[in-house]
């Protein structure tokens, strides 16, 4: 029977895959034996997964060696200085780690005295600079971006039988997220609909970082607060952060409410919130806030090219953020509305009311309702007046009236953000899920791993490739990043970046 098989590809194929075809037939012999007929099914599997990856690996050699063998040889080759390169050798090898084993791949090379050998094959198969091909370094990017470089290692190995190191499972993902600007820029995006509104949300998470890589003022304060012991951290100690900044761009299409409405949306019979659709997340513990918000801005750029429709900015309150969209609405000239996360007013709102009631007492709920409500309704100043009042009533001395002032600054201070009656009306959104949801999954579902302590390098390329899979782009995303690196690794050394 294996011989029949055999004989079978050998018609197929023809003598160029000789290899390949040996190992199909020890393959075919070994299952059509004695042997296999007395194992477990496990032991077929773990058989077959191992002499079959040898298989695909003889497959792969097979060919890469017809194709050295029908190369045909050029007259000259011109180099990027303009310089022809006329001398020619055959069979200059190069390994070529592959997600089914690492194979050698001989091809021509041409030569010019004082140049660096061109290999036109290489460009013609868009070999990679580096020893590990296409296909590891996009399996590196998925499984580091899911869990750990670690446990990325282990599951290449499991999932391929190649053995890749814990710092080249971080140098494939690194040098995979490099296109993420230069794809979004180009990348086509859905137009909002003449009736939705734009939405832009950012917002910061801290990722604990090597020393060596925090930002200078915090690496400064470190140095400042020497720790008590020299291997681990004493109590109250914390690891220095570097903050990712994260930005979210979407559509809603409006859905106008009461604040009445609003406080009973936990109701599932009552009117829900906007919904978000065409989600696009950005996030980088390499560039600043200003950097992220304009990026976002472009990605709205995108959504409403002539800024017809109506831009809302969700935050957290935060005035750095505020003033980065403020600045950058008038530098694109574009009408932003700001509003603030009715989430974190509800935060301050809490605060101030266990500084009334007891820890539990049912009455701080309806007491936190009722002032919710009324923001919603429009008198953040009425509020944080009223706030301020029963504090003072109620004689309590500072410490204990801390948080209820706090609170009652925070709605002063922001009142100019927190029109919720016209939001409402509009229908737009007036809470930040889907930026506290992209911070939590880009940034603390893997950056705040048990330990993890990151280099910049590194914790940057994982926030991309997240984001990328986020959005829902890694197909399209993988085929523009192979073109560039076509015109990266090989296109730029010919003369006029035109492969021959």
């Amino acid at each position: 029977m294996s011989d029949q098989l055999a004989h079978a590809g050998e018609l197929a194929f023809g003598d160029g895959f000789g290899a390949s075809l040996g190992q199909f037939a020890k393959i075919g012999r070994f299952l059509s034996g004695g042997t296999a007929a007395g194992l477990e099914h496990f032991e077929l599997e773990t058989y077959v997964r191992t002499e079959g990856f040898e298989l695909l690996r003889l497959l792969l050699q097979d060919h890469f060696d017809l194709r050295a063998l029908s190369e045909a040889r050029l007259e000259e080759v011109s180099g990027a200085s303009g310089l022809a390169h006329r001398a020619v050798e055959r069979d200059h090898e190069r390994p070529l780690a592959t997600i089914v084993g690492t194979v050698r791949v001989g091809r021509m090379a041409y030569r010019c005295r004082g140049e660096q050998n061109l290999y036109p094959a290489d460009a013609t198969w868009n070999l990679p600079a580096e020893l590990h091909s296409h296909g590891l370094r996009e399996l590196a990017a998925i499984e580091s971006s899911r869990g750990s470089f670690e446990e990325a290692k282990e599951a290449m190995r499991r999932g391929t039988g190649v053995k890749v190191g814990h710092r080249q499972v971080e140098e494939l993902a690194s040098a995979a997220a490099v296109d993420f600007a230069g794809f979004y820029d180009r990348q086509a995006r859905p137009t909002a609909a003449e009736n939705e509104v734009v939405v832009i949300s950012a917002d910061g998470k801290g990722v604990a970082m090597r020393p060596e890589d925090l930002r200078p003022a915090t690496a400064k304060a470190q140095a400042e607060a020497a720790p008590k012991l020299r291997t681990r951290r004493s109590k109250g100690e914390k690891p220095s952060k570097r903050m990712a900044e994260v930005a979210a761009v979407y559509v809603v299409e409006p859905v106008p409410r009461s604040p009445g409405e609003v406080m009973a949306s936990h109701d599932d019979t009552a009117k829900q919130a906007p919904k978000a659709k065409d989600k696009w997340l950005t996030a980088s513990v390499v560039d600043d806030a200003a950097a992220v918000i304009a990026e976002a801005f472009s990605e709205a750029d995108r959504r409403d090219p002539q800024h017809s429709r109506a831009w809302v900015a969700l935050v957290d309150g935060n005035n750095h953020q505020i003033s980065r969209i403020k600045a950058e609405a008038k530098l694109r000239k574009v009408k932003v509305t700001i509003v603030v996360d009715l989430i974190h007013v509800m935060t301050y709102l809490w605060d101030a009311a266990w500084c009334f009631h007891d820890e539990g007492d049912p009455a701080a709920e309806r007491w936190v309702g009722e002032k919710a409500l009324q923001v919603l309704e429009g008198k953040a100043g009425l509020v944080a007046g009223a706030i301020r009042r029963k504090a003072t009533n109620l004689h309590l001395s500072a410490s204990e009236r801390k948080n209820a002032d706090t609170c009652a600054g925070y709605l002063l201070a922001k009142a100019a953000y927190l029109d919720y009656p016209t939001a409402l009306a509009n229908g737009w959104p007036v809470a930040t899920g889907v930026i506290e949801g992209a911070c939590r999954y880009l940034v603390k579902d893997r950056m705040a791993l048990s330990g993890a302590r990151w280099r910049l390098k590194g914790a940057e390329a994982v926030l991309k490739l997240r984001a990328i899979r986020k959005n829902g782009d890694w197909n399209s995303y993988y085929s523009f990043h192979l073109a560039q690196e076509r015109k990266r690794v090989h296109e730029s050394q010919y003369a006029g970046n035109v492969i021959p």
